[in-house]
């Protein structure tokens, strides 16, 4: 009882900041809205003008869903990634999966130059998008989990998922070389990362992709505060271990490859929230830690968005700069403070 009364109060006012964070993301934009007009038109009640309300139900709390949901399953495939690996500078990228996404979305944006007969190719929006970047993660994840059943060293499964992001952006890169600027343009605009212009049906899917992983996350709770201590300590408690790699690879697919396919591949994320998270609650108990960065994550993405829209302005800044400016300072101050790593 003591032990869940001490990290009552830090989830508390986590969750406080987070309801905060998302009214603030609703009151602010190109659209300045007061926030009593926000809360009136969140619970019903009437506003001053009309437009507003549509502005808030149609296009801002979806996007604000759905930087809920992104940073929320970065940051979880994150913690994953460093927990399996025992590495604190593993992403939720590492696996290559993101790069799969990314190979997926080139082929249809920037493939039309080399595959011109294809008529898939010269229907893109936002559901052709999604798709073929979900194709792209999931034929990476196949060919990860095909390898992680072979392989008994963990760490070679990590270098090996570095190299399928190698051979991923190659291809992306001779895509690059052969397409037409207004391709290459609308693919750049692709990589900046997004959380808006969903529509209900893929914040549906998205939702759903990141529930799978979540409770992927939570049966192998025990299993990775035994993975922490080394795997032959894992084996010894009666963990299998290729099991468990296989469980984590699953639900860093489903996270990872979701979001960087509804949303982009956002970078920073995923590696800079489980630490942040863990200086709040210091403690590498993931009971604490799985349900934390869930909520640190999608507080992050939230501030992150609200600076990229930049209030008061027409002007969006890409959300994947934002993210980068907040996340590098944390590598160099892990990077300085290595010895003082859990890992």
């Amino acid at each position: 009882m003591q032990r869940s009364n001490t990290y009552l109060f830090p989830f508390l006012i986590l969750f406080l900041v987070l309801l905060f964070c998302f009214v603030l993301n609703l009151s602010l934009g190109s659209v300045a809205i007061p926030f009593n007009d926000t809360m009136k038109s969140i619970f019903g009640g009437a506003v001053a003008n009309e437009s507003w309300h549509y502005i808030i139900w149609n296009y801002r709390i979806p996007k604000a869903f759905t930087a809920i949901l992104v940073g929320s399953g970065l940051s979880l495939s994150g913690l994953l990634m460093q927990t399996l690996f025992r590495n604190p500078l593993a992403g939720p990228f590492v696996l290559g999966i993101s790069s799969g996404a990314s190979l997926g979305a080139a082929f249809l944006i920037m493939g039309s130059t080399l595959f011109s007969h294809w008529f898939i190719f010269e229907v893109i929006n936002d559901v052709s998008l999604a798709i073929a970047s979900s194709i792209g993660s999931f034929l990476v994840l196949l060919a990860v989990i095909t390898v992680a059943t072979r392989v008994k060293d963990t760490m070679a499964l990590l270098i090996i998922g570095l190299m399928f992001g190698s051979i991923t952006a190659a291809l992306v890169s001779v895509l690059s070389y052969f397409t037409d600027a207004e391709k290459l343009q609308q693919y750049i605009f692709w990589a900046f990362g997004s959380v808006g212009n969903l529509s209900g049906v893929q914040l549906a899917v998205l939702t759903a992709f990141i529930l799978a992983g979540i409770i992927l996350s939570i049966i192998s709770v025990k299993s990775l505060n035994a993975l922490l201590l080394g795997e032959n300590y894992a084996r010894s408690l009666g963990v299998r271990l290729k099991k468990t790699r296989f469980i984590i690879i699953i639900a860093t697919g489903l996270l990872a490859g979701a979001v960087t396919a509804f949303a982009g591949p956002i970078a920073f994320i995923g590696l800079a929230v489980p630490h942040l998270t863990r200086q709040i609650f210091n403690t590498t108990d993931h009971r604490i830690l799985v349900p934390a960065v869930l909520v640190y994550g999608a507080i992050l993405l939230l501030l992150c968005d609200l600076i990229a829209q930049l209030p008061s302005s027409s002007y969006v800044l890409p959300l994947n700069a934002i993210t980068s400016v907040v996340g590098a300072p944390v590598v160099i101050w892990l990077l300085v403070r290595k010895k003082k790593m859990i890992f």
